[in-house]
């Protein structure tokens, strides 16, 4: 359901309906590890650039942080009330953003997993986002059939 590759192109990580995310070595295609701990499908995955963490969000609600290297779960952020869609991670891998189908936009600290900001305004579920490479601004795209371009502070 769900792919990302890290910043120095030696992992992909996968997102599945069976609710698991396996990590892959891209050199010779070899799985390296498999992650549970969702309840429900993992919709959405993101590599941090500086390749030390994975964040997974899911049908259950949930987005779980993930030390790529060990596969140790970190954390396990709460906040949204429908599935989590959609995440992104700021290049300077502190800034996580995710979307829902709660029609609502997340900023946590990446590493607290603290929220900095709830951002309300689409009138549909959240299906895409985006950090401006400054890290000042969020994008966002909905099924309300809108694009939104948000200040991230």
């Amino acid at each position: 359901m769900a792919v990302a590759i890290s910043s120095d192109g030696q992992t992909l990580a996968s997102g599945s309906a069976d609710n698991t995310i396996k990590i892959w070595n891209l050199e010779n295609g070899q799985l390296k590890n498999t992650l549970t701990g969702h309840k429900e499908s993992v919709m959405s995955v993101a590599i941090s650039p500086n390749n030390e963490t994975l964040v997974s969000g899911s049908s259950d609600d949930t987005i779980k942080i993930w030390n790529l290297i060990t596969g140790k779960l970190t954390n396990t952020l709460t906040e949204h009330f429908y599935p989590v869609s959609t995440l992104a991670i700021s290049s300077n891998s502190e800034t996580l953003v995710s979307g829902s189908w709660d029609d609502r936009i997340k900023i946590w600290n990446l590493k607290t997993g603290a929220i900095k900001n709830t951002l309300t305004g689409h009138r549909s579920a959240v299906n895409s986002v985006v950090i401006t490479p400054d890290g000042q601004s969020v994008i966002s795209g909905s099924s309300d059939r809108t694009i939104k371009i948000w200040r991230s502070h």
